[in-house]
């Protein structure tokens, strides 16, 4: 039977995961993108794939969704999340957009004090200073000013952030319910929610509309899908598993990944200010992994000694 120090590594390795696949997912929607297919359409077509695969795994899931209704806020809160980044980082700059998107401990900390009680501690505060900080000092423009959003795209990362924070904190909330069904919800929400807007802006004309199924997407789609399943189950795994401020500090490490693949890829420069709030941004993430290790060697302490053990 594994520790509760191994589930609180293996928890951190699922959102690693997921902010991997999160983090470089910029690439794939802009090759998308270049061959006619919209991200918002792409979105929508790589979480079909992946519900479909959920419901033939697991038929049970659906019938589980539809038995607990607070689960359609994760429904919506996932595909908000997804339709926004996956948006925001074909349209605008990668790093500017996956920084925004990371105020999401911000929102994190609010809605966890809302909707699960949880205490704000001084450490806590001093995580998020740490990683707030780490993103402000990247967007602080050369000129002077507020890091304020300039571009529609960034407006989307904030947007998702938003939406990812609420998320996580339902994750925890109804962590009771179905792992399946939490599982639907988080994928059926990008059909619906990403193939609604688009369909919505493709009567508009805003976008264009789906293009016909091409080899030059379509198995891409198919692997996007795959990687999209795997980092999602990581990140419930992890989510469920750890304190909603603890989840939001660890998943900033995907600014790296982000930063990394556009500076290696060519498509950005990597300067001293993105350094500088990255460094303060991988601090945030230390000091929010060494209290979880401890408190999770309490919790064996208190299980062996009889006493009523509490994850988190």
């Amino acid at each position: 039977m594994p520790t509760s120090s191994a589930i609180t590594l293996a928890a951190i390795g699922g959102l690693m995961l997921n902010a991997f696949v999160w983090g470089v997912s910029w690439w794939p929607f802009r090759h998308f993108n270049g061959l006619g297919l919209n991200p918002l359409w792409a979105t929508a077509a790589m979480y079909a794939v992946s519900t479909l695969i959920i419901v033939a795994a697991r038929p049970s899931a659906l019938r589980a969704l539809w038995r607990h209704p607070p689960l359609w806020g994760i429904l919506i809160a996932s595909g908000a999340t997804n339709a926004a980044f996956n948006w925001g980082v074909t349209e605008g700059d990668v790093v500017r957009v996956v920084l925004l998107f990371y105020l999401m401990p911000v929102w994190a900390t609010l809605l966890a004090r809302w909707l699960l009680n949880e205490k704000l501690t001084r450490l806590v505060g001093l995580r998020l200073t740490l990683a707030l900080a780490g993103a402000m000092v990247v967007l602080w423009p050369q000129g002077g000013g507020l890091p304020l959003p300039q571009h529609p795209a960034d407006w989307l990362g904030v947007i998702g952030g938003m939406f990812f924070a609420l998320n996580n904190v339902l994750l925890r909330k109804y962590a009771h319910t179905p792992p399946e069904a939490r599982g639907l919800a988080m994928f059926a929400g990008g059909v619906i929610v990403a193939g609604g807007v688009a369909a919505l802006l493709t009567a508009s004309g805003a976008v264009a509309p789906m293009p016909a199924p091409a080899p030059g997407w379509l198995m891409g789609v198919v692997l996007m899908a795959l990687a999209f399943l795997a980092a999602n189950l990581g990140l419930q795994y992890g989510a469920e598993r750890l304190p909603s401020t603890l989840t939001a500090v660890v998943m900033t490490v995907e600014i790296v990944f982000a930063s990394g693949s556009a500076v290696l890829l060519g498509v950005e420069r990597l300067s001293a200010q993105a350094l500088w709030g990255g460094c303060l941004i991988l601090l945030a993430i230390l000091l929010a992994a060494w209290p979880a290790r401890k408190q999770a060697e309490a919790d064996t302490v208190l299980e062996v000694s009889g006493g009523n053990r509490r994850w988190p």
